[in-house]
């Protein structure tokens, strides 16, 4: 009994140590598979970018904010008479230039040769009216009244002299002609165009923001599409004061004298203000990211401790190879501006000279 007794717990000691046996090669694989792991996380974190980085520096930047518009007349006046009528002629054409107060229409006479003769009774009776009066044979009341119809007549004479015979109120060029000579003129459309131009005129809308920075004579650069190299001189002459309160803009005029005519009315325009300058800094163009998806803005800043910061920026005016920052780095920082094309934010990095 005792030697079996003695057998049995050698058996269950031999268990017990294969058991604790196979516990420890567990516990070892798992520690070396956490330990690979963690050497592996550890070479990825002491990975070294090589970049070249450039110090940026706060610079006195002038604020030139560009507009678009097309070119309008001084002035443009649309020549037709009152009333319909037949064109009789017509004494000048397209591209033409007029002078102010030049016969440019002249229309069927019918009617105003009437209006003159009515004219000339009604003359012809007040004259009378009024000789009688003196002599005691009419009323001041009958004179009055007659005076009364006389003006009126000659009000409605003067109205189709005018009409009958159409003139230029201004300086010009005939822009263009929508009649010939023996039409009859129904009021759809005028006769003649006549522009002024000589200045010439842009209207652009400008933001809110600068309301206050916007003055009367302001001189103002402006490029076309035709003359792309060439800048012709305008001013504000006109400042609208009320802001649009849906767009947020207000709207500008801008004179060009166009004293050799270059620039004509339908051209595309673009308008430079200068509104003064502003001390912002200024980073090279080749440190900018754009974020793939999206019209964000990203710049790596080198940080102190070797690694780097993926800054979100706001740009300004891009000024050749650089751009204006409004906000996102800071006076002194060095920016990446070569080897971030595997960079992330928090990464380490070599500067190479």
């Amino acid at each position: 009994m005792d030697k079996l007794r003695n057998l049995g717990y050698l058996l269950v000691a031999s268990m017990l140590l294969t058991s604790c046996g196979g516990g420890d090669s567990k516990e070892k694989d798992l520690t070396k598979k956490d330990v690979q792991k963690e050497t592996e996380i550890e070479k990825l974190s002491d990975e070294v970018y090589s970049v070249r980085v450039d110090t940026v520096r706060i610079q006195a930047v002038e604020q030139i904010n560009d507009f678009t518009a097309t070119v309008e007349p001084q002035v443009k006046n649309n020549i037709a008479p009152t009333a319909p009528g037949r064109i009789m002629e017509i004494l000048t054409d397209v591209g033409r230039k007029v002078s102010k107060g030049q016969l440019l229409v002249k229309m069927d006479p019918t009617n105003l040769l009437n209006a003159k003769t009515q004219l000339t009774n009604i003359e012809l009776e007040y004259n009378r009216a009024e000789e009688l009066r003196k002599a005691g044979g009419a009323s001041q009341q009958t004179v009055d009244q007659l005076k009364t119809q006389l003006d009126v007549a000659r009000a409605s004479y003067q109205n189709l002299l005018d009409n009958a015979n159409l003139k230029s109120p201004i300086n010009g060029v005939v822009t263009a002609r929508n009649f010939d000579n023996g039409d009859l003129y129904s009021g759809a459309m005028p006769i003649l165009t006549v522009m002024q131009i000589q200045p010439v005129k842009i209207v652009i809308n400008v933001p809110e923001s600068n309301f206050k920075d916007i003055k009367m004579g302001m001189k103002v650069d402006v490029t076309t599409e035709v003359y792309e190299e060439k800048k012709f001189a305008g001013k504000v002459s006109l400042i609208y004061p009320t802001i649009d309160e849906k767009t947020r803009t207000f709207a500008v005029e801008i004179t060009i004298p166009n004293a050799n005519g270059a620039v004509r009315p339908g051209m595309f325009a673009r308008a430079s203000i200068n509104f003064g300058t502003v001390k912002r800094v200024v980073v090279p163009d080749n440190s900018v990211i754009k974020r793939a998806g999206s019209g964000d803005r990203y710049i790596y800043v080198l940080n102190q401790d070797g690694t780097v910061s993926y800054n979100k920026v706001e740009l300004g005016r891009r000024m050749g190879a650089q751009y204006e920052l409004i906000s996102g780095v800071k006076d002194g920082d060095a920016v990446v501006v070569s080897g971030y094309t595997k960079l992330k934010d928090g990464a380490r990095v070599e500067v190479i000279k």
